[in-house]
């Protein structure tokens, strides 16, 4: 799987969650401000929650704009074996065990997986902590994955 098919995965995954965000925040805030939702003594929260509800769905519906145009504007660089591991860049590792995983360093959505015939690529991020220690690294560099007792090593096998 290309680079580009994985972000156009990304993009179509995202417009399917803004869609639904957006359509339940506008439902949750019908709700809330449907007459049924009034008050019918100072305990009465129903309106109040709804609302919670509603704004809570539509931070979440704009935060996934912000990211769907992120993505929309994303230029995506070339990797070799002697390029250091940045924004776009393509990962393969692999553990001790033979066990092979792909990652694709993102700017947003993070933890995302993308299936292809070849298994899946997980979306990372920068900030996230298996995307802060490959930054800068090169193919055939180690990286630590996980933290404490579950840590794994992995070796970078390819970068592209």
């Amino acid at each position: 799987m290309t680079k580009e098919h994985i972000v156009q995965e990304i993009i179509a995954a995202l417009s399917a969650d803004l869609a639904l965000f957006s359509s339940a925040a506008r439902t949750s805030h019908e709700a809330a401000t449907h007459s049924e939702c009034l008050p019918d003594n100072k305990y009465d929260t129903t309106a109040l929650e709804a609302s919670y509800i509603a704004q809570g769905q539509a931070n979440r519906a704009q935060e996934i704009r912000a990211s769907l145009e992120c993505y929309r504007n994303l230029t995506l660089h070339d990797f070799d074996d002697d390029t250091p591991i940045r924004l776009t860049a393509m990962v393969t590792l692999e553990d001790g065990e033979g066990i092979v995983k792909r990652v694709f360093l993102g700017p947003h959505a993070g933890g995302m997986k993308i299936a292809d015939g070849d298994g899946e690529v997980v979306v990372i991020t920068p900030s996230s902590p298996l995307g802060r220690r490959l930054l800068g690294l090169r193919c055939g560099d180690e990286v630590r994955g996980g933290e404490g007792a579950s840590s794994i090593t992995f070796a970078i096998v390819e970068v592209c």
